[in-house]
């Protein structure tokens, strides 16, 4: 018994007109989203990074050399307004990560970059991202996740996208 089967049970005993087994469900998945969340900041801090830095970071790693892309894009792949993502280019600027080049496909604009130190950081914070999002599942059997990411990404498809 865990906590949420504590808080059913006094649903249960309190409003037994109501059937409380979603409350459970997403309560759970809640507490496992705030565990994982707070696991993979503690690793992205070791690079001195947070979740929205490391998706730059990240975001401008995976879309290949030359490793750049323009603010639009950005602002697109990490799903975020202009505003934060002017932000976000502004710490990672003041930090070294990333810098402004004139884009030569639009002279009116520029794009963002990593630099050299940007790539290093990235590349080991992901490579740790990576281990701690496989130590945070590794209580699963292979078939389990499996079953578990069939079913996430039926509901993810059955959804609008948030």
């Amino acid at each position: 018994m865990d906590r949420i089967d504590r808080i059913l049970g006094q649903w249960n005993r309190e409003r037994p007109d109501l059937d409380v087994t979603a409350m459970g469900e997403i309560g759970r998945y809640l507490r496992v989203a705030r565990y994982f969340r707070r696991e993979m900041e503690a690793t992205f801090a070791k690079h001195g990074l947070n979740g929205a830095t490391f998706d730059v970071l990240a975001t401008l790693r995976r879309s290949g050399p030359p490793h750049a892309l323009s603010p639009g894009d950005l602002m697109a792949a990490t799903m975020v307004s202009s505003g934060t993502v002017t932000n976000r280019i502004d710490q990672l600027q003041k930090a070294g990560l990333v810098e402004r080049r004139q884009n030569p496909a639009d002279r009116r604009g520029f794009i963002v970059a990593l630099t050299e130190k940007g790539f290093a950081v990235i590349e080991q914070a992901v490579a740790n991202h990576v281990a701690t999002q496989t130590r945070l599942i590794s209580t699963f059997s292979p078939e389990q996740r499996a079953a578990l990411d069939a079913l996430l990404r039926a509901y993810l498809s059955a959804v609008p996208e948030a």
